[in-house]
């Protein structure tokens, strides 16, 4: 990184900034040290929101349409420039194969040029009440955003609040995570080539709960994008509740992949697999529940249980890798104990893969993936996310009952559904309590449609028009031209 030190540092109105404490950057494939990064705190956070306070305030930004255009297409230009690094970096440092890195840089530059053409999609409306008399109402920036990153998906998961709050003429302060210092640092020194970028308008601060405390607490910081854990969602909207704070939250959840008994099991089996080892199993819309119509049960059970188990875990450097590590070895401990939990309290171990603790793999932070069979769905497998590569199979004769099933969690994310009736999907998927819902496939996402959660996987909507809601405020403006006789 060009224009960094050994140390990966923020990036604070246009600035490089160190802080007092380092910390090591890990390799979870290997365990060992890639390099060191500056951990922030309430200094950073401060530093970082006064920033942003004097862009809004002292520039253009908020009120330059044209402004916002260009500088969302040039960072698209300058992240599609830097594919390579950052593909490279993601999967050293977050622990994502190959294509999953690939996948998560492709994001990135279509949904910053939606947030280009979301400029020109948030206009106000006028009209004329009486003779002479005009309301206007104006759909204004709400302020300083603040950004809440998580380690799973850093790039990507970072575009899709940064896009709609930059389009909404915000500025910003992003909380990254220190789990990804170093791909931190490269998306500030991507950030840093935008030529046409106004300092302040974009802060990157990497820390921890400390920083996103200050956030939440500043009264110079009116919104909040949060991605993350549900526990986290609730504390922080707890605490912004005294100031009123606006947030817009994509919490977490337990997607139900259901099959039915006329599925098309050679499509379904592939993108069943994908669900649960996907960024292995460390994603919102993990599919980490199949339901199982009684007629295919068995069939399902014993075609899926042998694609797990040839599932190739390993390092992203090994190109035949198709799931690497978690994030570290404490998640690996903490997955195997809620499988262990699991299993003693009844649930059936179809594919028990659990840690690797053999070969070159038991220094990183690798975990096979694993299908547990359970008939009780209030189980803590169940309801509780697990952040891994862990599926769990349960099985229902009625399609009423594969519906309760579905909803019978906390969360209400994503769904997916497997037919080929013509009639079921749009009725069961009305009957869902979810945001996204896909026919016969699994995370197909769009940047033009709206992706967020009902019941405590969240509120408010990322992507899409809807996405500009949480950073712009409505005013009202009536105006009497001349005296109306």
């Amino acid at each position: 990184m060009n224009a960094q030190t050994t140390v990966a540092r923020h990036w604070i109105n246009g600035q490089w900034r160190d802080s007092e404490t380092h910390r090591d950057s890990i390799n979870p494939a290997t365990g060992k040290t890639i390099g060191s990064y500056a951990i922030g705190g309430a200094e950073e956070a401060e530093a970082a929101i006064a920033a942003a306070v004097r862009a809004f305030r002292q520039t253009d930004w908020k009120a330059n349409r044209d402004l916002r255009v260009r500088v969302l297409n040039e960072m698209a230009d300058r992240f599609e420039a830097r594919a390579n690094d950052l593909i490279e970096a993601i999967a050293l440092e977050n622990g994502k194969v190959k294509p999953e890195a690939t996948f998560e840089v492709a994001l990135a530059g279509p949904g910053l040029r939606y947030g280009a053409a979301l400029v020109s999609a948030n206009y106000g409306r006028t009209a004329e009440w009486q003779a002479g008399r005009f309301s206007l109402m104006l759909r204004e920036a709400v302020g300083v955003a603040g950004i809440s990153v998580p380690w799973n998906s850093p790039l990507a998961l970072l575009v899709r609040s940064l896009a709609p709050a930059l389009a909404a003429g915000c500025t910003t302060v992003v909380k990254m995570p220190s789990q990804t210092a170093q791909v931190n640092a490269l998306i500030a020194e991507v950030m840093s080539e935008v030529k046409s970028l106004p300092p302040g308008v974009v802060n990157i601060v990497t820390g921890e709960h400390d920083v996103l405390s200050h956030l939440v607490e500043s009264p110079d910081v009116p919104t909040i994008s949060f991605t993350g854990s549900t526990h986290t969602g609730r504390a922080i909207s707890q605490t912004g509740a005294a100031r009123l704070k606006r947030f817009g939250l994509e919490l977490g959840g337990k997607t139900p992949l259901i099959v039915f008994n006329d599925a098309d099991v050679d499509a379904a089996l592939p993108k069943i697999e994908k669900a649960v080892t996907t960024f292995a199993g460390q994603f919102c819309m993990t599919g980490s529940r199949l339901l199982v119509q009684s007629g295919i049960a068995q069939v399902i059970r014993e075609r899926l249980a042998k694609r797990l188990a040839k599932v190739k875990v390993g390092p992203a450097s090994d190109k035949d890798s198709e799931m690497g590590p978690l994030i570290d070895r404490a998640n690996v401990d903490r997955v195997d104990r809620m499988v262990e939990d699991a299993i003693a309290a009844g649930a059936v171990a179809v594919v028990r893969g659990g840690p690797i603790t053999e070969g070159t793999l038991a220094e990183g932070a690798f975990y096979r993936p694993t299908l547990i069979e359970v008939s009780d769905p209030g189980m803590a497998i169940v309801q509780q996310e697990v952040f891994g590569p862990v599926l769990t199979l349960e099985v229902f004769d009625t399609e009423a009952e594969a519906v309760a099933l579905a909803n019978d969690t906390e969360y209400g994310l994503a769904a997916s559904i497997w037919t080929r009736d013509a009639d079921r999907p749009l009725r069961v998927a009305r009957d869902i309590q979810a945001g996204t819902i896909w026919i016969n496939d699994w995370v197909v996402m769009r940047d033009e449609f709206e992706e967020g959660g009902y019941k405590q996987s969240g509120r408010g909507r990322l992507r899409g028009l809807a996405s500009l809601e949480d950073f712009v405020e409505h005013k009202h403006i009536v105006l009497q031209p001349g005296v109306v006789k």
